[in-house]
C-alpha cells in the first residue's frame, strides 16, 4: 500500500506568499511532483492548516483542485483552518457530532482522521467527545489503522514549538494505550519541520510542509523559528510488517547524482568517483 501526505499547504489569496513563497504555486508543484513521480498511490491525504487564513475562498479552490485528482483525498484540519467554514464546503468529512473526524478503508487496514482544532488557538485539543468517537471506531474496525491528524502529539523540546502541539495528551493517550497493537503510525504536520519518535509506544511521523519552512532552533525561547529549506510532502509505504516514510524535497533545486554502486565489489579505492 503506498500513499502521499501533504501538510500544511497555506491556501490564501492568488499572488500572496509567505516568507516569500507561494502557497498556491507550492501546492500545486507539490501535486505535479507527486504524481509524476508516484503514480501508484492509492490516497492522497493532506493534514491541515488547508487555509492561511481559514477563508472560504481556498477550501473552494482545494475543492476544485482535489476533484480532478485520480485517488481520493482524505483532509484534517489545523489550527489556521476554521472548523464552521471548512464544514460547510466539506460536509463529508464531518461527523455527527460537528468534529472532522472519518475513518476510510484503505487496501491494507483503515485511515483514521482526526480533529484536533480548538478555537482561537494555535495550539492543539483533543477532548472526551472525540476520544469517545476515537475509541468506538478503533474496536469496530477490525484491521490494522493508521491515523492522521494536524497536531503534534509528542513534544519537540522547542520550547515556543511545544506551546502549540497537542497540549493535552490524556484523551489521545487513554484511547490509544488500548488499540496500540494495531494503530500502525500516526501521521501529522503542524512543526513545519521534519519529525518522528513514538507516543504510546507507536511510532509517529511527519514532513517539513509544502510551502513554508521551520527550523528546530532550540536556543530561541519565545519565537517560532522558519528557514527556507526545501518544500516537502511524505511516501508513506506499508508492507506487513514494515511502514516506510520518506520525505520528498520536492523544492530541491540542486541536481540529483546518480553514482555509486551498493556492489560492494565495485567499490575501488583507486578507481571510484567520490
Amino acid at each position: 500500500m503506498k500513499i502521499l501526505q501533504l501538510t500544511d499547504i497555506h491556501l490564501t489569496s492568488p499572488g500572496k506568499t509567505i516568507l516569500g513563497r507561494d502557497p498556491i504555486l507550492n501546492f500545486e508543484l507539490a501535486l505535479n511532483d507527486a504524481f509524476k513521480n508516484h503514480n501508484d498511490i492509492e490516497a492522497l491525504i493532506i493534514s491541515g492548516d488547508l487555509s492561511d487564513w481559514g477563508e472560504k475562498a481556498d477550501y473552494e479552490f482545494l475543492k476544485e483542485k482535489i476533484s480532478k485528482l485520480t485517488v481520493p483525498t482524505y483532509l484534517c484540519i489545523g489550527n489556521h483552518d476554521d472548523r464552521e467554514i471548512f464544514s460547510k464546503i466539506f460536509p463529508n468529512f464531518v461527523n455527527d457530532e460537528g468534529f472532522v473526524q472519518y475513518h476510510k478503508s484503505f487496501s491494507e487496514g483503515n485511515g483514521i482522521f482526526l480533529d484536533t482544532w480548538g478555537p482561537e488557538t494555535h495550539a492543539g485539543f483533543f477532548c472526551k467527545k472525540r476520544a469517545d468517537w476515537l475509541d468506538k471506531t478503533l474496536s469496530d474496525l477490525e484491521n490494522q489503522c493508521f491515523i492522521f491528524m494536524h497536531h503534534n502529539p509528542i513534544p519537540t523540546y522547542i520550547i515556543p514549538t511545544d506551546k502549540i502541539m497537542l497540549l493535552d495528551t490524556t484523551y489521545l493517550e487513554q484511547v490509544l494505550r488500548k488499540y496500540k497493537e494495531r494503530v500502525k503510525h500516526i501521521f501529522f504536520g503542524h512543526c513545519h519541520m521534519p519529525l518522528s519518535g513514538s507516543f504510546c509506544g507507536i511510532p509517529v511521523s511527519a514532513p517539513r510542509g509544502t510551502n513554508h519552512a521551520g527550523y528546530p532552533n532550540f536556543s530561541e525561547k519565545y519565537l517560532l523559528s522558519a528557514s527556507y529549506l526545501p518544500e516537502s510532502y511524505s511516501v508513506i509505504i506499508y508492507n506487513e510488517p514494515s511502514v516506510t516514510v520518506h520525505m520528498v524535497e520536492f523544492g530541491y533545486k540542486g541536481d540529483i547524482i546518480v553514482e555509486g554502486s551498493p556492489d560492494y565489489a565495485s567499490w575501488d579505492k583507486g578507481t571510484m568517483k567520490r
